[in-house]
Order: structure tokens, then sequence, then C-alpha cells
């Protein structure tokens, strides 16, 4: 990477903006019904590196500098990808005791609230986002068009989808083809959001909107990739979540399908074609997006 100090900086940053975003967002404990609120609180400040706000963040940087229009998006993306890991954890799909090195939230409050915590995350982007967006003097027609992208990619043709393939597809022989649908839909979809919502709301051609949807297939790709390789040779304390848990439940990933090597194969491959979707942009300053693919193709955690 040709600067990680940068890399870091940025991630720093970036978290701090979001999670004072997301505390000035999301009802204080005390508001009644109070355990609603800390549940959802407890998910949503439990940690997490905030990749998917980063992606937003950068992403938007290559059109215009004043993050602070679109930070209720990065914000909202943050909340939908925790609602997605609340219901992800429950004892109906995952049963996972660990999240972000934390019990899970259905450990710590039950199943029926972290269920509700999930749906109240879910339910508040839509409440609240657009008469933000309006607030910051968008276009009624833009912020219908990045509402479409999220509701769509979201739901059962995107992360809902895909995480339906996923969990009818345990114990079972598949095809790359139906891992690859997973994959794309359960992971890379939400990515789709972040780079290309950034890039409707910078007003970008619709030539290099085509270029980021597909950086985004090609960066959500690598990630799910690594994501499964870490799972059968990462560490639980530095990944904040049990390792082996996928081959437990004898889920589909890259590893159980083609092995170690040709997955991590794969996702070279995934990355070499995320690098060079971003050389297309030729005018746009792209580098740290660059060495953010580097940084996710050589992760830990």
């Amino acid at each position: 990477m040709k600067n990680t100090d940068r890399l870091k900086s940025e991630f720093l940053k970036v978290r701090e903006w979001v999670e004072s975003g997301m505390d000035d967002i999301i009802p204080k404990v005390e508001e009644y019904p109070s355990i609603i609120h800390q549940s959802v609180r407890y998910s949503i400040f439990a940690g997490g590196k905030r990749i998917r706000p980063l992606l937003v963040y950068l992403s938007y940087l290559l059109f215009d500098k004043d993050f602070d229009k679109i930070l209720s998006v990065a914000c909202a993306v943050e909340m939908v990808h925790t609602y997605s890991l609340v219901h992800d954890d429950l004892p109906a799909m995952d049963d996972d005791d660990l999240r972000r090195g934390k019990p899970t939230n259905h450990r710590v409050f039950g199943e029926a609230v972290a269920t509700l915590a999930g749906d109240t995350l879910l339910t508040m982007v839509f409440e609240l986002l657009p008469e933000r967006l309006l607030k910051k003097k968008f276009k009624p027609g833009t912020i219908l068009e990045f509402f479409t992208l999220l509701a769509g990619n979201i739901g059962s043709r995107g992360l809902v989808g895909g995480q339906v393939v996923d969990i009818i597809s345990q114990g079972k022989e598949i095809s790359l083809e139906t891992l690859e649908y997973i994959h794309k839909n359960k992971t890379s979809k939400l990515f789709e959001v972040c780079i290309l919502g950034a890039a409707i709301f910078g007003n970008a051609s619709k030539k290099e909107k085509q270029i980021l949807k597909n950086f985004a297939y090609n960066f959500g790709m690598l990630f799910q990739i690594v994501d499964d390789i870490l799972d059968v040779e990462g560490d639980t304390e530095l990944l904040g979540k049990p390792v082996g848990s996928d081959t437990d439940l004898d889920k589909a990933t890259y590893p159980a399908l083609m092995g170690l090597d040709k997955a991590k194969d794969m996702a070279k491959e995934y990355r070499d074609n995320a690098i060079l979707d971003l050389e297309k942009l030729k005018k746009k300053n792209t580098d740290i997006l660059t060495d953010l693919t580097e940084y996710i193709f050589i992760r830990q955690e």
C-alpha cells in the first residue's frame, strides 16, 4: 500500500464522524421503551471498522469534498449493516455467541428484543434519511434514485436473497455459480449502495457510475472471500467472532468449495479486477481507494 498512515487516519476520522452522527440519530436509552434503545445502541456502538461508511466517504470524495452533506448516508449504511448482523446472529440463522468481541445482541437482550432492534435500525433509515438529505439541498429525484438503489439492494434481490440462499445451501453441495450469487447479494450489494450511492449524490456521470458499480462488485467479492478464508485460518481475538463457525454450520464458502489455495487465488483475482476498475477513472485520484482494496486483501481482522 502506498500510504498506510493516511488510510489509518481516514479510518479514524470517518469512525468518529459516523459514530457521532449515529449517536445523534438513534434515540437515547432514556427514551421509552428503554430496552429497545439499549439493544440498538449495544450493537451499533459495539465497535467495528466502519468500512462501509469509509467507502461512502472515499467514493464521495471523488466528486465533492463536503462530506458533511452525506454524513447521514454513511450512518444509514452502517445501520443497515448492523441490522443485518443482529439478525444474522439469531438462533434461527447462524446462532452466534460473539460479534465484534462481545456477546451477540440476542445473548444479552433475548431473541425477541434483538429481532426488533434489527427492525428498528432498518426502519429508522427510511424514517430519518429523506428529511436530512432534503435539508442538505439534494434534489428529490437524486434522493429517490438513492432509495431505489438501497431498497433494491437489501431486499430479496439483494442482501436478503443472498442470506436466504446461504441458509438453504447449508450442508449441500452447490455450484460455483450459486456461491457467487450468495456472495454477490449478501455482501457486494451493500457495498454497491455505499459506492454507487456516493456517486449518485456526487452527480457522477453514467459512465462513472457503471465503473464504480463494477468496482463495488469486485470489492465486495474480495471482501467476502477474504472473510471466508479468515474463518479457516484467522484469529478469534482479532476477528471479534468465532473462527470456524462457517465450517461448524457446513456453510457454502470458497475454501469449502474449491480449497484454501484456490480461494486465495480467487481473492487475488477480484483484488486485481477492483484495482483495474479504479484505474478507469482516469481523471480522479483513486489512490486511497486502491490502498483500501489492498488492505482488504491482506487484512487479518
